[in-house]
């Protein structure tokens, strides 16, 4: 395809060219087989899909359009290069220099990357209802259908026009709970995200607060939707540029309106009044829970013709949206040291649900004539959790690039065995507590409060990782195997509702280590499920992760408070069994399961592909 994208057909079509898309022709339902049929084909790498007949709607739906990043980069495969270079000139603007056969091209790109108004709207040109919209549920216990790839446009209410707005992807309910049929959906923002500003402002206001939310169009507006945008930068630029083609707008009734997306659900939010909204099956592989969100009153839902429905799965990862995660790093790497000078490389760890572990590499030169110890990387540290969404991190592991040049937070494992190389637990652990965490994080009994921790090391080696269990722990502890070199995993008795008890526990496993045997050892996880746990790398970093708060979950063996700083002479012991208040695990459905063996079975595209 010559052109660029002006809509989701063009893409399926352009997919259809490349063998990149796999037709359902079959009646399918929404509840639960899309979903399920989806995971499976992201699991092995498969192409997009496109439901024909969705159950229940007039409407055809699209899933895994990003499901590989090869697949990514072919979309948008006429404009990454110039997104990438407009990133790398503003990261050094003296790149230019060197690289003058770029400018024609980053010129043409910034042409396009401003919105241009037109009074032909396509997505204005039919209109339907909520009820008649694809109403996919994801999971078992979703609390109803969701868009899981809105792009939910507002307004700034104070200053207003297309520059002043905030383009986001927040998730939206369709149906259940107490909304009114065809009539309110639900809107979950987490904290720090733009609307939210925008909300604010209405509520001081007293004023209700305009919103649109589109659904397909040009897949560059999908994008531009959750690229951590700064405040200052307009997702509307960016959606352009990286559509190769201007973004297209309208005003209906005072709402701007994307001319060119599939659907458009247009409504308001009061300033004050919410409702429930969840449970939904969520990227950190639990559910979230039902919690009281804003709402949007709809007034029309319009679409334009032969439109089609885009969506997700999110779910533990990998799913769709970590191929998301590397084509953001892809585009925007290279602004982290201008962004946070002195850092080298960001990772938010895919596998531990992205926002609880954070790992990064800094710099250590304020006192290169000394044996280094982390100086400057505490500053940097300090930096990061004060960055964009990096500010909803728990864990944060840094480390000095000068001790290794070749080391990238992307090869975890390596970087977990550089830093417990290094880690003195009586100095290099640092905590913040009662502050925010994700929305989406219940390793807490509150919604958005927890704590973080940094752990920072620099300098030479100081231990030598261990390969086998140093010592035999009593019973209820006994049963416990090397993760990694210096990583151990501990299974221990069930975590009781009475969280005395159960810190009583981790306290006699804290008891029962003898520092100076464990000295290659110094990080142990108690867990549930050994086995699970030391099967896959995965299954430890979203186990330990997700389900500790460093506040609350971190204990020492030998730990100390001096002057209100915290450390440990043995082991840090990291309490990663489920508890009470964790949320529950995603688990399929075992029938919808079968359903979909069958649906798979019929298909010879599909039964080839699994078989």
């Amino acid at each position: 395809m010559t052109k660029a994208y002006r809509c989701t057909e063009d893409c399926i079509r352009d997919l259809d060219t490349i063998d990149q898309v796999i037709r359902v022709t079959e009646p399918i339902s929404p509840n639960l087989e899309m979903a399920e049929l989806t995971r499976r084909v992201y699991k092995i790498g498969g192409p997009a899909l496109f439901f024909e007949k969705v159950i229940g709607t007039p409407f055809r739906a699209t899933s895994n359009l990003f499901g590989t990043i090869e697949r990514s980069r072919y979309i948008f495969r006429k404009s990454l290069s110039s997104v990438k270079t407009a990133v790398r000139f503003k990261a050094r603007p003296a790149s230019v220099f060197s690289d003058l056969k770029s400018l024609f091209p980053l010129s043409t790109a910034g042409l396009r990357s401003l919105p241009v108004p037109t009074r032909l709207a396509p997505v204005l040109s039919s209109q339907t209802t909520v009820s008649q919209l694809p109403q996919i549920t994801s999971w078992p216990m979703d609390g109803g259908a969701f868009i899981t790839l809105p792009q939910v446009l507002t307004e700034d209410p104070e200053k207003g026009g297309l520059f002043n707005t905030n383009l986001g992807m927040y998730r939206v309910q369709l149906s259940g709970n107490d909304y009114r049929d065809n009539e309110e959906v639900g809107i979950h923002y987490q904290i720090h995200r733009g609307i939210g500003i925008h909300h604010a402002k209405a509520i001081k206001k007293n004023q209700p607060l305009k919103v649109c939310i589109f659904v397909g169009g040009p897949p560059a507006h999908t994008l531009a939707a959750v690229m951590p945008l700064p405040e200052d930068l307009s997702e509307i630029v960016f959606a352009g540029m990286m559509a190769n083609r201007n973004v297209r707008y309208t005003r209906w009734n005072e709402y701007p309106i994307l001319a060119d997306a599939d659907f458009c659900l247009v409504g308001t939010i009061d300033p004050k009044k919410t409702k429930p909204e969840g449970p939904f099956g969520d990227h950190l592989g639990y559910y979230s829970l039902t919690h009281e969100f804003p709402y949007m009153k709809v007034e029309k839902v319009f679409h334009r013709p032969n439109a089609i429905w885009p969506f997700t799965v999110v779910g533990r990862p990998p799913q769709e949206d970590s191929t998301f995660g590397h084509l953001i790093h892809e585009i925007t790497k290279p602004m982290v040291p201008v962004e946070i000078p002195g850092v080298k490389e960001l990772n938010a760890v895919d596998e531990a649900g992205v926002h609880p572990l954070l790992l990064a590499i800094g710099s250590e030169r304020y006192v290169p004539y000394r044996q280094r110890l982390p100086m400057e990387i505490l500053t940097q540290a300090n930096a990061i959790l004060g960055f964009n969404q990096c500010s909803l991190a728990k864990y944060l592991f840094i480390v000095a690039q000068e001790d290794n040049p070749d080391l990238s937070t992307q090869c975890t494992q390596s970087f977990f065995v550089h830093l417990l190389e290094r880690v003195d637990l009586s100095r290099d652990l640092h905590f913040q507590t009662q502050t925010t965490i994700d929305t989406l994080d219940y390793s807490t009994p509150e919604l958005n409060l927890g704590s973080k921790v940094v752990v920072a090391a620099a300098g030479s080696k100081i231990r030598d990782l261990a390969t086998e269990i140093p010592q035999q722990l009593a019973s209820p502890f006994n049963h416990s195997k090397i993760v990694i070199p210096g990583i151990c995993a501990v299974e221990g008795p069930r975590f009781t509702k009475n969280y005395e008890i159960a810190k009583g526990q981790v306290e006699s496993l804290c008891a029962s280590i003898e520092p100076h045997r464990w000295s290659g050892i110094p990080l142990v996880v108690l867990v549930d499920d050994i086995e699970f746990c030391v099967d896959d790398w995965s299954n430890f970093l979203w186990l330990t992760f997700t389900r500790s708060n460093p506040a609350t979950d971190i204990y020492g063996a030998s730990s100390f408070v001096i002057d209100k700083h915290w450390g440990t002479k043995g082991p840090l012991v990291i309490d990663a069994r489920f508890k009470p208040h964790n949320a529950p695990p995603l688990i399929e459905s075992e029938s919808v399961n079968q359903r979909v063996d069958q649906i798979v079975e019929n298909h010879p595209e599909l039964n080839q592909m699994f078989n």
